[in-house]
């Protein structure tokens, strides 16, 4: 018994040290830096000082109304995305695993591939796609009669999501298509026996068999959102966008940290934000958990 405690010790103390190197020790120095400020002394001529603070680096991100908003988009794009995601994603496994399917290797290569190109590429790529002088895509919706700005506040929040999804979408179908790959056969074939149809036995039988995946599809989904960053930035850098540098609560912390210089209420937004994600983490986490014990 003490070999095997020994063993297990000595196998997990190298992740353990890790984890605390990358995960606690960082979360535990941005705790810390909320807490103080950096002020000048005098009239602004000597130099700065690191004063404690306490909570109200806090106060004064709660206090912000762009903090505030940027919460709110973030709201709408969950509500707007992760549904589109899941079902699109969902779908397209469904298709490739039906019976009906063909060149199935070619279509999730041709799927996932979006997901193989940075985010940073990716947004560059549809920021082109967007902008009317340059884009083949515009010029045809409005040869169609189709006007549509994707740069304006009504249409920012769509073209991050169509960016998004092109992104994930192909990588979360590749999730839920291994999830029915391992599904075993003979229920399938039990099922047509029976006379189920092919809609009866995708969303009776093949759905519920991968609720697991769906979860923790779902979960990283919500913590992804949560981290939006990378499209809306891009957005904002020379396009004339309704995106602004405090869109979204991490632009916000970036903007303090990098653009105002003020390291202390970067890092107390950022803790916020993080407080979010584990709460919206452990909330969904609890309804899939419901949902297995009545499915049960």
């Amino acid at each position: 018994m003490k070999a095997r405690t020994r063993a297990a010790a000595f196998l997990l103390t190298p992740f353990f040290l890790l984890f605390t190197a990358v995960m606690v020790v960082p979360i535990g120095y941005a705790v810390w830096l909320s807490l103080f400020t950096e002020k000048q002394s005098g009239l602004g001529f000597g130099g700065t000082e690191t004063v404690f603070t306490g909570l109200d680096n806090y106060t004064a991100a709660l206090g912000d109304q762009a903090f505030r908003e940027g919460f709110g988009v973030l709201l709408g794009y969950c509500l707007f995305y992760i549904p589109l995601l899941l079902a699109g994603a969902l779908g397209l496994a469904l298709l490739l695993d039906s019976a009906l399917a063909r060149a199935r290797r070619f279509f999730q290569l041709a799927l996932f591939l979006p997901h193989a190109v940075p985010g940073i590429i990716a947004a560059l790529i549809w920021v082109y796609l967007y902008t009317p002088q340059l884009s083949p895509v515009v010029q045809a919706m409005e040869a169609g009669g189709i006007g549509f700005d994707f740069f304006s506040p009504e249409g920012a929040l769509p073209s991050v999501v169509n960016i998004a999804l092109w992104e994930w979408l192909g990588y979360n179908m590749v999730i839920f298509y291994a999830a029915l790959q391992a599904i075993d056969r003979s229920v399938l074939e039990a099922a047509t026996v029976d006379g189920a149809g092919a809609w009866r036995i995708a969303f009776s039988i093949k759905v519920p068999l991968i609720r697991a995946s769906l979860a923790m599809v779902g979960l990283f989904t919500v913590i992804g959102s949560l981290q939006l960053f990378t499209e809306p930035l891009i957005l904002n850098k020379g396009t004339g966008s309704a995106v602004t540098s405090t869109w979204t609560p991490n632009m916000y912390a970036y903007t303090a940290a990098f653009d105002r210089n003020d390291y202390g209420l970067a890092a107390a937004a950022s803790v916020l934000l993080a407080l979010t994600a584990a709460l919206l983490s452990f909330g969904v986490t609890r309804l899939t958990g419901r949902r297995k014990e009545k499915a049960a």
